[in-house]
């Protein structure tokens, strides 16, 4: 099975207010809106976030986002009115902290999560 994309969905109760919130997180608009429930962004060619309209199962939802320096962006996502929880560093160094997004579903930044 050859996978050309991975699309991580996050079900949400209010769109508006997820769409505002994503866009404060990934620092621009959505790429598209395919459908009135959903909203996308295309964050590199292989991997899409979409949010989508799904009051019954939202809050229930982790996504996790490596990223190279996760201090950095803490402080940028501070800029935008975004706080990410306590850092956690695991014992083969990766470095992590967390946020939810209004709905409840829990958003990970992941410095060096390979090793």
């Amino acid at each position: 099975m050859p996978i050309t994309k991975v699309l991580a969905v996050a079900p949400v109760r209010d769109l508006d207010a997820a769409i505002t919130w994503y866009t404060s997180l990934l620092g621009r608009g959505p790429d598209a809106r395919p459908m009135d429930s959903l909203a996308d962004w295309h964050v590199n060619e292989g991997a899409w976030v979409q949010v989508f309209h799904d009051p019954g199962r939202a809050g229930h939802t982790a996504l996790n986002f490596a990223v190279e320096d996760l201090a950095a962006e803490r402080t940028v996502l501070a800029g935008r009115g975004i706080g990410l929880g306590e850092e956690v560093v695991t014992d083969k160094g990766a470095r992590l902290a967390s946020v939810d997004d209004p709905s409840g579903n829990t958003v990970t930044l992941v410095e060096n999560p390979s090793v």
